[in-house]
């Protein structure tokens, strides 16, 4: 398994993209896709201590109250890696100072925990991480053995309506390339966790116009691929794409716009010992510490 899957980002388009402008509520699909996967939950015995919600803001804010009840009495540390972002999402997950719940309610930490957790939360950002291998692994790092994961990302069957789209225009592709769900699992035991469970679910979203599909894509993350065109568009590109856009209505579909996209859900125990290749992925909290440092300052690990 390549350590740089997927080979289609481009680092430097990946950090511009954790360093943007925070947005105020966490993206409709992001939330729903974290529905989903807290449904899961009932099949997992393990009753956490402590776990981690990794990048809260994009992944879900609204499903991170539901955690917080399903797991009653733990202690939830929030990780967001960018202070801005970091910012917001302690005035709409914190109560109010002169809340009684802010000493009363459950119980919550930003940054990362003191001691291994037994759960790490990761709702729709692996597919946009320059070094997905190495993200897993800095989360298996983070776990105490017998401590679980839980992810979810897009899959390489998303945008497939918009793909042939940009194909028949001659276009370079709408995205970068989303990973396979087997090579997931596979990144899974070289990192370190033992029996990924791997599955996957179409979904398709509507819209009434081709503007209102760019302004939800646009929520949804950004084209991160190394061969993207490197200039500014124009207004008539900009005509152009829309009339291309008009293609993705269906026959009887009342003129609205479909786009699928391929939802990957995945979790994993860490292993008691290393069950991948090589040398087992471990880091310790120390240089996770300093990771999360460097990107708040610069945006991108490495």
């Amino acid at each position: 398994m390549s350590h740089s899957l997927p080979p289609t980002i481009a680092p430097q388009a990946a950090a511009r993209w954790a360093q943007l402008a925070p947005m105020a509520t966490s993206p409709w699909l992001h939330e729903e896709v974290a529905s989903r996967m807290a449904e899961r939950l009932q099949w997992i015995k393990l009753q956490p201590r402590s776990w981690i919600h990794w990048e809260p803001l994009r992944g879900g804010l609204q499903v991170h109250k539901r955690l917080l009840e399903h797991y009653p009495g733990s202690l939830s540390h929030l990780v967001q890696g960018v202070e801005k972002h970091a910012s917001l999402v302690r005035q709409t997950v914190l109560p109010s100072w002169w809340s009684p719940s802010r000493w009363t309610g459950p119980r919550q930490l930003f940054g990362l925990p003191a001691e291994p957790a037994q759960m790490v939360w990761s709702n729709m950002g692996l597919h946009m991480a320059a070094d997905p291998q190495g993200l897993i692994g800095q989360w298996c790092g983070l776990l105490e053995p017998n401590g679980f994961l839980m992810f979810s990302c897009l899959g390489p069957d998303t945008l497939r309506e918009l793909r042939t789209v940009y194909a028949q225009q001659g276009w370079q592709q709408p995205s970068h390339a989303f990973t396979d769900m087997h090579d997931w699992g596979d990144m899974l035991l070289q990192a370190g966790f033992a029996e990924p469970v791997m599955d996957m679910e179409h979904i398709t979203l509507t819209f009434e116009t081709p503007e209102r599909l760019l302004l939800e894509l646009r929520e949804l993350g950004r084209n991160l691929h190394v061969d993207r065109f490197g200039g500014l568009r124009g207004r008539q590109w900009r005509s152009q794409l829309l009339g291309a856009l008009e293609k993705l209505a269906q026959p009887g579909g009342g003129g609205t716009l479909h786009l699928t996209f391929e939802v990957v859900y995945g979790h994993a125990f860490k292993a008691q010992t290393s069950a991948g290749k090589g040398n087992e992925a471990t880091i310790s909290l120390d240089e996770m510490r300093a990771t999360l440092r460097k990107v708040n300052k610069n945006g991108a690990t490495g």
